[in-house]
């Protein structure tokens, strides 16, 4: 969904409450799998693991769970050839698959942040400003979980 007036977290949750509204009826919604590292993250189609998407994680941000519903997350991207920002809703089958995710996004975010600081700090005195990668940690805050099982990966479908 394409983002008009970017107001961080106000635009996830906006955005949540859209897609859900928007896929209320619709009786089968795409199922994909989350590939999520420090590098960025792909949405794979499950029935034939083609790629769908894919988003550095220096072009995300705002990640953040929809408070209306547990198992409603979204995150917003910035296109870097337009400059216009997209959020990207997500539902899974469970709170806790949800909670996992959030989970796993900042720990992405964090993993990226220390190796940009490490990449910063190997650079000679006389690196310009524009050499300098620049990246901001933004951790989600989680809610606390209950019982999470280490179970088989389950997908999450877009809405």
């Amino acid at each position: 969904m394409l983002i008009k007036d970017l107001r961080g977290t106000e635009s996830t949750q906006d955005a949540c409450a859209k897609m859900r509204k928007s896929t209320e009826h619709m009786k089968k919604i795409p199922t994909i799998i989350l590939s999520i590292t420090y590098k960025g993250v792909k949405f794979i189609d499950a029935s034939n693991k083609n790629v769908i998407a894919e988003h550095e994680i220096r072009n995300i941000s705002c990640a953040a769970q929809d408070p209306e519903d547990l198992c409603t997350f979204a995150y917003i991207t910035k296109d870097l050839q337009t400059s216009h920002h997209y959020c990207h809703v997500f539902s899974t089958v469970d709170v806790n698959l949800t909670y996992e995710i959030i989970l796993t996004l900042g720990q992405a975010f964090e993993v990226a942040y220390q190796l940009a600081l490490q990449a910063q700090k190997s650079r000679p005195m006389g690196a310009s400003a524009a050499e300098m990668i620049e990246t901001k940690s933004s951790k989600p805050v989680p809610k606390p979980r209950v019982g999470v099982r280490k179970s088989a990966v389950r997908a999450a479908a877009p809405r």
